[in-house]
C-alpha cells in the first residue's frame, strides 16, 4: 500500500511518499521539502498574507502532483502551528482544497504531539523510560512524556523557532539582552509543564525535526565528531553542547552560515533554538539528548494506516529493531525461509553452549540480526555478498539502532563467512578489542549454523548439542541424508574451534 504524508509546517512543507508493510515499517519511495516559514508570518502579521498564501497553495499542489506521480493512493495533508494560528487560516485550508485537491486536517498541539511521539517510539527505543519528547517547529513546541508502550502526557507550547526569533530583535549578533528574554519565555512557558512532567521520572530526553537535528550534527561537529550520513539516533551530552552553544551565541550570522550541518534557511533561527534546547538541559536535568529523524510526517504516515496503537509495541522491547531490520531484509529480496532455519538452529546453537560461550541475551539478538541480514548482499552480486552486505547495513536506515550498534552488526555480516577476522579488515580494526572478542564468538556461532542449511533446502530441523571438554558434539535431525549440510558446517568450522577451543564433530540423529 504506497500512501502519502504531507506535513504543512510552520517552517516547511514535508512530503514523505512511502510503501506500507503490515508490520508497522514502511519503505521510503521519495521525500521532498520546501522551506515557505508560514510561521513569521504569522508570529509578525497576526495572518498569512496573499503572496505567502500564493507560495503555499503553488508548493502544496507541487508536492501533491509528485505523489500522485509516485503511485501514492491517498495524501494525508496536516496543517499545525501556523495554518491553526492564523487569523485566515480557515481560508487557505478552503485554498488548498479548491487549486491543490488537498483536503487538509487542522490538528491541535496535543495531536501532533502524540503524532510525533507515535513516529519516534517507532523510530527510536525508549529504553528505559520514560522519556521526554519535544518536537522544535517554527511556531510551536510540542512536548510529550511516555513509556514506549504509552503516552503518558502531552502539550504544545508557544515556543517556535519563528515565535521567538521575533523576541531577539536585529541586531547581528544577537544581544546578550535579548538571549535572556528568549530564555526567560522558555522558563516561563516550559517550566509549569515540565514541574508536570516531573512526576513521571523521566529519565531520557529526544528531539524530532530540522532545528534540533543541526543542533545535534553541529555539536558533534564541533566536539570533534563529524557526522556523515543519517542523523537518527545521534547523541550528544549537556556538557558537549554548553561548549558549542557558549561560541554560537556570540556569532553572528556570517559566522553561523559557515558552520557544518546548518541548513542555510535555518541561519537566523538556529540561535532561538539553541536557547530552547540548552533550558530544556537544565530544566530536566539530563544528561543526553538523542535525536529522532522520524517526526510528524512519519507519525502521520503510521496513523493512517492504522497500525499506531499502543499495543503493537506491548509485547516485545526490542520490535523496532526486529521491525527494521525485517524491513531491510524484504527490500533485498532475502531468502527468508533459509534465514528462518538459520536462525533457529543458531538460536539452538547459542542456548545449549551458554556455558561455553557466556555471552548474553543482547548478544543473543545480535546473533538474531546477523542471520538475518547476513545474506542481503545477494542482493547486490553473489560475488562478495558479505561485502554488500556490510554496505547495505550501514546505508540501510535501520531504525532502534544506535551508530556503534550498526557498526558492530555491519562487521558481523561482512565476516559472516569464511576466514579469520583480521585487523586489517576496517570494520573489525574499528572495534573494541571486547567488542572484537564478542564477534568473533557470535560469527563463529553463526557460520556453523549457516553451513546447516548450505542447500539452502532446509533439511536439518533441530539440533542436540554436548560439550564434553574437548569436543562440541552436534546431533542433527533431518528429514533427509544432510550430506551436502554437514559438508557445509565442517568448511564453517575453523573459527568455531579456534574461539572455543574445541574440535566439532556432527553426526545424523538415526531415527
Amino acid at each position: 500500500m504506497r500512501v502519502a504524508a504531507l506535513d504543512l509546517g510552520s517552517n516547511s512543507f514535508h512530503l514523505l511518499v512511502a510503501d506500507v508493510h503490515p508490520d508497522r515499517s514502511f519503505t521510503t519511495v521519495t521525500r521532498e521539502k520546501e522551506m515557505l516559514r508560514l510561521g513569521d508570518e504569522v508570529a509578525k502579521h497576526g495572518r498569512i498574507r496573499p503572496a505567502a498564501a500564493d507560495r503555499a497553495v503553488a508548493c502544496a499542489r507541487r508536492l501533491r502532483e509528485l505523489a500522485l506521480a509516485n503511485g501514492a493512493i491517498d495524501v494525508e495533508a496536516v496543517a499545525t502551528a501556523a495554518i491553526r494560528a492564523a487569523e485566515n487560516g480557515s481560508e487557505l485550508v478552503d485554498r488548498l482544497a479548491a487549486e491543490a485537491g488537498l483536503h487538509v486536517r487542522v490538528i491541535d498541539g496535543v495531536e501532533e504531539a502524540r503524532l510525533v511521539y507515535e513516529a519516534v517510539r517507532a523510530s527510536i527505543e525508549i529504553d528505559p523510560g520514560p522519556a521526554v519528547g519535544l518536537d522544535l517547529g517554527g511556531g510551536s513546541l510540542e512536548v510529550w512524556v511516555g513509556h514506549r508502550d504509552q503516552l503518558l502526557d502531552a502539550t504544545s507550547l508557544h515556543l517556535g523557532v519563528g515565535v521567538l526569533r521575533t523576541l531577539a530583535g536585529d541586531e547581528d549578533p544577537i544581544r546578550t539582552a535579548a538571549i535572556k528574554v528568549i530564555a526567560n519565555r522558555v522558563d516561563d512557558d516550559l517550566g509549569p509543564i515540565a514541574e508536570q512532567f516531573d512526576e513521571h521520572e523521566p529519565t531520557t530526553l529526544i528531539g524530532t525535526s530540522g532545528t534540533f537535528g543541526d543542533l545535534v550534527a553541529m555539536t558533534c561537529d564541533y566536539v570533534g565528531r563529524p557526522v556523515s550520513g543519517r542523523r537518527n539516533h545521534l547523541a550528544i551530552t549537556r556538557a558537549e553542547f554548553d561548549d558549542f552553544y557558549a561560541d554560537l551565541v556570540r556569532m553572528t550570522a556570517s559566522e553561523r552560515r559557515l558552520l557544518p550541518g546548518l541548513e542555510e534557511k535555518r541561519v537566523d533561527l538556529i540561535v532561538p533554538g539553541a536557547v530552547v534546547l540548552h533550558r530544556v538541559f537544565r530544566r530536566f536535568e539530563i544528561d543526553t539528548f538523542t535525536y529522532s529523524d522520524w517526526a510528524l510526517r512519519e507519525g502521520i504516515l503510521l496513523d493512517a494506516v492504522g497500525r499506531a496503537s499502543p499495543d503493537a509495541f506491548a509485547d516485545d522491547n526490542q520490535s523496532v529493531q526486529r521491525a527494521s531490520v525485517g524491513a531491510l531484509a524484504r527490500r533485498c529480496r532475502s531468502n527468508l525461509e533459509h534465514c528462518a532455519n538459520v536462525l533457529h538452529v543458531a538460536h539452538r546453537l547459542f542456548d545449549q553452549l551458554e556455558p561455553l560461550h557466556e555471552l548474553d541475551k543482547d548478544d543473543r539478538l545480535a546473533l538474531e540480526h546477523a542471520v538475518r541480514l547476513h545474506d542481503i548482499g545477494q542482493h547486490v552480486s553473489h560475488e562478495r555478498h558479505h561485502e554488500h552486505a556490510a554496505y547495505l547495513v550501514e546505508h540501510g536506515a535501520l531504525r532502534g539502532f544506535d551508530h556503534e550498534q550498526i557498526a558492530f552488526l555491519a562487521a558481523m555480516v561482512r565476516h559472516h563467512r569464511r576466514g579469520e577476522p583480521k585487523p586489517s579488515e576496517p570494520r573489525f580494526a574499528a572495534l573494541s578489542p571486547r567488542e572484537r572478542a564478542r564477534m568473533r564468538k557470535i560469527v563463529a556461532i553463526l557460520r556453523v549454523a549457516d553451513g546447516l542449511d548450505r542447500g539452502r533446502r532446509q533439511r536439518v530441523h533441530d539440533i542436540d548439542v554436548a560439550d564434553d571438554g574437548e569436543v562440541v558434539h552436534l546431533t542433527l535431525h533431518a528429514e533427509s541424508d544432510p550430506e551436502l549440510e554437514i559438508w557445509g558446517a565442517r568448511r564453517r568450522a575453523a573459527l568455531f574451534e579456534t574461539v572455543f577451543r574445541r574440535r566439532l564433530a556432527i553426526t545424523v540423529d538415526p531415527h
